[in-house]
């Protein structure tokens, strides 16, 4: 077993106990914190190494405050929720901050270790953990090509996507595609870096550099030496991070803080943002020259309500990772529920999609989902840009993807395409599509 300590915070004594007499027999070392402020004790000598493992309410706050304050302190340790049924959204809610994932308290016995040894074996590997599907729909095909034209290059690739689009898996997919791919992939929370961590976050530093630096820490530049370097919503780095990140890249040279030489570095960057780095740049909050550097080449990921035929694909993928992780045996989804799925217009994206999936079946335990589990806002629908009529060359395309989507359903068809049943029927007639789908 490697230096792994699991830091257990958990205001119940007995519980607490039990989760640590787990763990210990199976050989972790475990240290107790029954209040917040015990936790954010332990965490200020905690090493990279070790895994948070919390109670969501604990009597001076919660768990998520928890996780809040460390990724502001710049500590990105492994972050699991322990929840009752009762508090599952809030826990799904928590994955929106950054932690690895929740685990209702009656299945901890069998999930916990099994998680645990996830996680360490997949930091052994460079990776995250990522659930891997392949999506079929036109849009998403399209980013696909793009993926295999720049993966066995070295160009610097920039992702753009709106949050919970999937950005992080698009740069695990390039990874995984390039030359480079045996070698570590690191991923980098820019939100979560202030000017003052970051060089020390970036470049490491030596033994005794600064107040508190009680030994050598390497930065991500060497963590991701052969590899790939993932800049996460890079837009949220501070201007004097940017300045600092551009001499090195166009050095290729980085110095640790403390440190009087420096060195050289072999590593493929890409970066993410949800922003508009041009309006970024006009409004002096990111540097041009930074952006033609991590700017070789652009991926825009597009939004889930543009590829309105990935979604019931989507959510049948993650209600069956859903079924596996939560045992449950849920089959699928009630007609309500695929319209409610197909009309939604997703604001968070992928993210909103998996979290809603996974609460479903929670509540859901077997039979098939319904739209009362899903308890998606209640939103005027609008309509979705893949499906809205643009021109005619584009519309009988348009109609065939919404017809197939809603499995011939007319009403629903209409409502994908944001216009009137009447004027669907005419669209119809025009294109000779009127006995080609059977109303059901």
């Amino acid at each position: 077993m490697d230096k792994t300590r699991i830091i257990v915070v958990e205001d119940n004594i007995v519980y607490c106990e039990y989760v640590c007499n787990l763990l210990a027999r199976e050989g972790y070392h475990t240290v107790k914190a029954y209040h917040l402020s015990t936790a954010k004790k332990h965490l200020q000598q905690a090493t990279d190494n070790d895994i948070v493992v919390a109670d969501l309410r604990l009597p001076d706050g919660n768990g998520i405050d928890m996780l809040r304050w460390m990724r502001k302190e710049g500590k990105m340790q492994p972050f699991i929720i322990m929840t009752d049924y009762a508090e599952v959204h809030t826990a799904v809610e928590s994955m929106k901050l950054g932690s690895i994932d929740y685990i209702p308290k009656k299945l901890i016995e069998d999930k916990l270790i099994p998680l645990l040894r996830s996680i360490q074996k997949e930091r052994q590997m460079g990776h995250r953990r990522m659930p891997v599907f392949v999506r079929e729909g036109s849009a998403f095909q399209k980013i696909m090509h793009r993926i295999r034209l720049v993966a066995a290059t070295d160009m610097s690739v920039m992702i753009f996507g709106e949050n919970g689009t999937g950005k992080e898996h698009i740069a695990h997919y390039l990874h995984d595609k390039s030359k480079r791919a045996g070698k570590p992939f690191v991923a980098v929370d820019c939100g979560s870096l202030s000017k003052e961590l970051a060089p020390s976050a970036f470049f490491g530093h030596v033994k005794g550099a600064f107040t508190g630096a009680d030994s050598t820490k390497k930065g991500y530049f060497h963590e991701a030496e052969g590899g790939t370097l993932f800049l996460d919503e890079v837009g949220n780095l501070a201007l004097e991070t940017q300045q600092m990140l551009l001499r090195a890249i166009q050095e290729r040279r980085y110095r640790p803080v403390g440190d009087n030489s420096d060195r050289s570095f072999n590593v493929r960057i890409i970066a993410a943002t949800n922003e508009d780095l041009e309006a970024a740049v006009s409004e002096k909050r990111f540097r041009q020259d930074l952006l033609y550097r991590l700017h070789d080449f652009v991926i825009s990921v597009p939004s889930l309500r543009d590829c309105q035929e990935d979604i019931m694909p989507l959510a049948e993928f993650f209600r069956e990772i859903a079924n596996k992780e939560l045992e449950c045996n849920v089959g699928g989804f009630s007609p309500e529920a695929r319209k409610a799925l197909l009309i939604h217009t997703w604001p968070g994206n992928v993210r909103e999609l998996r979290q809603k999936i996974m609460g479903a079946v929670l509540q859901a335990q077997e039979g098939v989902v319904t739209k009362e589990h899903l308890e998606l806002a209640v939103t005027k629908p609008t309509s979705p840009v893949s499906f809205a009529l643009r021109n005619d060359a584009e519309d009988k395309e348009r109609i065939m993807r919404a017809l197939k989507q809603a499995n011939g359903n007319r009403s629903l068809a209409a409502e994908l395409l944001g216009i009137s049943r009447s004027a669907l029927y005419s669209k119809l007639e025009e294109y000779g599509l009127k006995y080609k789908f059977k109303q059901p």
